[in-house]
């Protein structure tokens, strides 16, 4: 065969290189910031510039790859001018690019989980890389605010794809919806395990201005402000810390929100039964009248827990108004007729305190009158420590006024 012939072969065999195209290449010379390559049965060089080698900002061109090292490459664009065979740029990132979009497509339209590594922080949310690059929005990195995304860097974590469109080279990430699925089967584990009344074991896991959210179980349920302490609580962070261990019972159970409520402060008896505690039904004790009602007494029997001698519990003898025959700071003798734990009520007699009143009282039949005033004292009575809310008394009777 004739030179020619063989120049011929030689020029029939050799590919046309196009911008789009996915081929062959071998690394001829490699430098600090681009390796210089030349395309296989071409007769064409080009050059790969970092970026469109690695995303990896800290990888050294000349330890990556060697001259002599061969792999495919996708042709990006020419280096200038129209010149046929003139040089073009490359770039090996486009080609797992494509790959990666391919597999993703199909991890997207199966709901798949997929593991990348953060790449670095940008305005809005985090690069992460997953074969491609991917974006995190800050809004999907949690169920909570993120504010600091810097700790992320660096990291691999799970995340599931939201969107995907390859022509756009646009792929949107989510971490949160895994959080949510994870949060809602381990409520489900934990909530089928609990009934309302239960008392367990929790940690503090997060403070906020209404209250404290407490890990039972990997699950956390809120312990509101108002169940933290039976005392006035300023701030949840007055009374506890981060990783603290408490005791917790569950109040409340929300299987369709998914939440748990919780409280610190039912776990321990309260002040009323805490001061009621030797306190008996039938037992005759002195206490002082903290208020006077048209409808009866209010007599102070332990430190700070008042109960209500009603007018037809004040004497044998007929009593228009508690004052005519009662002074607020008086000491009197009561006897305790009954004890209300779950309303925090107490009931009392000063009649019934004196024995020789005690049995003729007992058999004296209630007048209609009286039966009203009943009505009247339940109506103001409240949910207080002390039983009753004189508050709203005084405020009532101005409203007659």
């Amino acid at each position: 065969m004739s030179e020619n012939n063989q120049f011929l072969d030689a020029l029939a065999q050799m590919q046309e290189v196009k911008v789009g195209d996915i081929v062959d290449v071998n690394v001829l010379s490699v430098e600090d910031n681009q390796i210089n390559v030349g395309v296989q049965n071409a007769g064409v060089e080009g050059v790969i510039t970092r970026r469109d080698f690695t995303n990896d900002r800290s990888v050294n061109l000349r330890d990556a790859v060697k001259p002599g090292d061969t792999f495919k490459a996708y042709v990006v664009r020419r280096a200038g001018g129209d010149k046929e065979n003139g040089e073009f740029f490359f770039s090996v990132i486009r080609v797992k690019e494509r790959e990666a979009y391919d597999k993703l497509q199909k991890d997207f339209e199966e709901g798949k989980t997929i593991e990348g590594k953060v790449t670095s922080a940008v305005r809005g949310g985090l690069l992460v890389d997953v074969g491609t690059r991917g974006f995190l929005p800050a809004s999907l990195i949690s169920n909570r605010f993120v504010s600091d995304l810097k700790p992320y860097i660096g990291k691999t974590i799970k995340v599931k794809i939201t969107e995907i469109d390859p022509a756009k080279n646009r792929l949107i990430l989510s971490h949160k919806e895994l959080i949510e699925e994870e949060r809602e089967e381990a409520f489900e584990n934990v909530a089928s395990q609990l009934v309302v009344g239960d008392i367990v074991e929790g940690r503090v896991s997060r403070l906020t201005n209404f209250g404290s959210f407490v890990d039972i179980g990997g699950v956390d349920g809120l312990v509101h402000i108002s169940e933290i302490s039976y005392k006035h609580v300023d701030k949840p962070s007055d009374v506890l810390k981060v990783g603290q261990d408490v005791k917790v019972k569950v109040i409340g159970i929300d299987n369709d929100r998914h939440r748990i409520s919780l409280s610190i402060k039912q776990t321990e008896p309260s002040p009323f039964e805490q001061a009621t505690a030797n306190l008996n039904e039938g037992d005759i004790i002195e206490g002082e009248v903290k208020s006077l009602t048209n409808f009866g007494a209010f007599v102070e029997v332990a430190d700070g827990i008042q109960g209500l001698v009603h007018v037809s519990e004040i004497s044998n003898k007929h009593v228009d108004k508690p004052s005519d025959v009662l002074t607020v700071g008086e000491k009197v003798k009561v006897k305790v007729l009954n004890i209300d734990p779950s309303e925090r009520r107490i009931s009392l007699s000063i009649k019934q305190a004196d024995p020789e009143n005690a049995s003729s009282s007992n058999d004296r039949p209630r007048s209609r009158r009286s039966s009203n005033n009943d009505s009247v004292a339940r109506k103001y009575m409240s949910n207080d420590d002390n039983g009753f809310s004189l508050g709203d008394m005084i405020g009532d009777q101005l409203k007659k006024r």
